[in-house]
Formats: structure tokens, C-alpha cells, sequence
């Protein structure tokens, strides 16, 4: 018996093999770590496209763009232009992006948790590797 039946949990590539599968499609898009970030910003206030900019350290601005474009089209980003010249453009977590967010928090608190246990467990494996003679 595998671990994933072991512990319960159904089958997670039942979904993966059917073409064309919305639930991979969007798994993708949200565990992106540029999506995790602009959800995480967003948490606290709206804001304007170069202020998510500043703050996302390493991201172009081609990506944000991008970015931002598929979770306004996800539903979980609002866009929001304002008739000012130059135009000033805000985004903001939607209700369905607050709910994504109570999710990535769960990730995040289980992920302090547990940071020390994958720390060793990393540091075992890459002492079995090394004696063994293969790279991670």
C-alpha cells in the first residue's frame, strides 16, 4: 500500500490525467510563488502596480503584469481604474481571493512548524546522497 492510502488521502494524480483538467490548470496558478506573493501583499491593503513591484523582490515587470492578469481572470484579484490622468490602476484581494488567502496562511503556519523537521530531513538525505555518491 502506497503512503497516500495509507494516510487517506485519495488518489492526487486522479485529476492529472485527464486532458485539459481545470483543477491542475488552477493548482498551477496558485502555488505559483509570484501568485503566493501579490496574494500575500495584497492581504493588507490595496495597491498600485509599481508598489507590488517594490515589494516583490526579483519579479519583472512583465511578470507581474502577467501575473496579475491571470488572477483578476481567476477571480481572485480585482483591478480597479481610476479616470485620473495618467490613469491610476489599484488591485485588490476579491472575497474569493480572501478565501485563497485563509488557505496559504495554513500553509505558511504549517510550514513554520514543521521547518525544522524538513531542515534535518534534508540534512540526512543529503549526508545518504553524498556517502552514496549521487547529487540531490
Amino acid at each position: 500500500m502506497d503512503e497516500a492510502a495509507e494516510c487517506g488521502c485519495p488518489d492526487a494524480f486522479q485529476w492529472d490525467v485527464r486532458e485539459g483538467c481545470e483543477v491542475r490548470q488552477i493548482l498551477d496558478r496558485i502555488a505559483d510563488k509570484w501568485s503566493l506573493l501579490v496574494i500575500a501583499l495584497l492581504e493588507r491593503r490595496t495597491m498600485r502596480f509599481n508598489e507590488l513591484r517594490r515589494e516583490i523582490d526579483g519579479i519583472s515587470q512583465r511578470m507581474l503584469t502577467v501575473t496579475l492578469r491571470h488572477l483578476e481572470r481567476d477571480g481572485l484579484v480585482g483591478r480597479t481604474v481610476h479616470p485620473e490622468v495618467p490613469p491610476r490602476v489599484e488591485y485588490r484581494l476579491t472575497a474569493l481571493g480572501c478565501t485563497l488567502l485563509e488557505i496559504i496562511q495554513s500553509l505558511v503556519h504549517w510550514t513554520e512548524l514543521h521547518q525544522h523537521q524538513i531542515a534535518h530531513a534534508r540534512e540526512k538525505f543529503d549526508e545518504r546522497t553524498a556517502r552514496e555518491g549521487r547529487s540531490a
